[in-house]
């Protein structure tokens, strides 16, 4: 079982930077995927980043050039360092690792 929790957020005007952090804790095996997601109010949630074990990344084209994922190992983190935002960022951002899912945590870009 993994316990995800994430931090960071908030408010931001647009234009502005902003970073959430996800721990993990439990049992993760050494080569997982490690990931963020988003829902937007009245939309399906979506993905935003991947990053390996490695540190290979992938992202979603809205977000490319803006967003940068990167993790900790020894600590089992998992971060998203958001730039350049625009209000249509504005969702509750999600952490996955191994299927299991954070409560998510509130980004809110201002127009």
């Amino acid at each position: 079982q993994v316990r995800l929790v994430e931090s960071g957020g908030g408010l931001v005007q647009a234009g502005g930077s902003l970073e959430v952090t996800c721990a993990a804790s439990g049992r993760i095996f050494s080569q997982t995927i490690m990931g963020w997601y988003r829902r937007a109010p009245g939309k399906q949630r979506e993905f935003v980043a991947t990053i390996t074990s490695s540190g290979d990344t992938n992202y979603a084209d809205s977000v490319k050039g803006r967003f940068t994922i990167s993790r900790d190992n020894a600590k089992n983190t998992v971060s998203l360092h958001m730039t350049s935002l625009k209000p249509e960022d504005t969702a509750v951002y999600y952490c996955e690792v191994q299927g299991s899912w954070g409560l998510g945590i509130q980004v809110t870009v201002a127009a």
